[in-house]
């Protein structure tokens, strides 16, 4: 494992960055391509500066869409890349089919492939956020050739660990609830989203991921402008496929830098599976942001924006 540079070297590197040839940003564009099962129309936006390889940035959710990403800290990551927003299919602007057959992870990875076909692209740095940290990871294990770099965020390496988590903080916090999951999984284990009811649930995952109760209402603002708020077909489908049992095993296969970003205050995910597999990898590194909860990029992006732009000079990935 790579030892991070101090992000108080970022200060410094953003000041010495070089200013020779200065790059004219092109205006930022829509497109859509079709790709089966179905086919399914999925739409990307691409901005930003020209950058010798493009930010695919893969959202959360499932099916969250990138608008909170395009709102909070894309605009900084457009300074000094070019970054390529996309919605999954069953998200945001996406085509969003009801017939779960038509989702499952190795079509949402084919769908990524086709997208970097499409943008004519040899080589690629995957933006995983939460759900999205699953598609980078298997993506780039499964074409390791054509990813040049991985950054996670809020990451999901071990979803059983993370489930355990969740059940942990139960059986401190309310051992009542606690009860109501261990009964909802039979006795064996406990299912922590049988807790409560829909409204206290939604509150409940909420105080887990965003320290500060005003981000929630402006990340919830930014997912559902213009209409386009989760509706829950992929998820529904992804979680009815075992998406819960989920866990990478393929560290080997990862021989491109990794860099995941970690918010102490995230009591929705899990911090040690995700250092343990930054130490696994050849090329991994682990930031924690001591203030930010599951959004680290809408709770500090100003530092979020600098990480990511040193990750790109370090690997050799910024100005064309």
């Amino acid at each position: 494992m790579q030892h991070w540079v101090s992000p108080f070297l970022l200060v410094v590197a953003a000041l010495s960055a070089s200013s020779a040839a200065a790059h004219e940003a092109s205006p930022p564009r829509e497109g859509r391509f079709d790709n089966g099962p179905g086919p399914v129309s999925q739409w990307f936006r691409i901005a930003g500066e020209p950058s010798a390889t493009p930010i695919i940035f893969l959202h959360g959710g499932p099916g969250q869409g990138s608008q909170t990403f395009q709102a909070s800290v894309g605009p900084a990551i457009e300074q000094f890349a070019t970054v390529v927003y996309y919605d999954q299919r069953g998200s945001g602007r996406s085509q969003r089919p009801s017939d779960p057959d038509l989702y499952s992870i190795p079509i949402l990875l084919l769908d990524i492939d086709v997208l970097r076909n499409h943008l004519g692209a040899d080589r690629v740095i995957l933006l995983g956020h939460s759900f999205g940290s699953i598609l980078a990871l298997e993506y780039a294990a499964t074409h390791p050739d054509r990813v040049a770099g991985l950054i996670l965020t809020g990451a999901v390496p071990d979803m059983p660990a993370t489930m355990k988590a969740l059940c942990d903080r139960l059986r401190r916090e309310d051992p009542p609830a606690h009860a109501r999951t261990v009964a909802a999984a039979g006795g064996e284990g406990c299912q922590p989203f049988a807790a409560y009811d829909d409204a206290r649930r939604k509150e409940w995952i909420e105080e887990a991921m965003f320290p500060d109760p005003a981000t929630a209402r402006q990340v919830e603002e930014w997912d559902n402008a213009q209409g386009l708020g989760n509706t829950g077909e992929m998820g529904n489908a992804l979680f009815g496929k075992g998406l819960l049992e989920y866990r990478f095993n393929r560290p080997d296969r990862l021989t491109m830098p990794v860099l995941f970003i970690d918010g102490a205050l995230d009591h929705q995910t899990t911090e040690d599976p995700q250092r343990q597999l930054a130490a696994q990898v050849a090329n991994g590194a682990f930031l924690s942001y001591p203030r930010a909860g599951h959004f680290p990029f809408v709770d500090e992006p100003a530092r979020f924006a600098r990480d990511v732009r040193l990750f790109m000079e370090q690997i050799g990935a910024g100005d064309e």
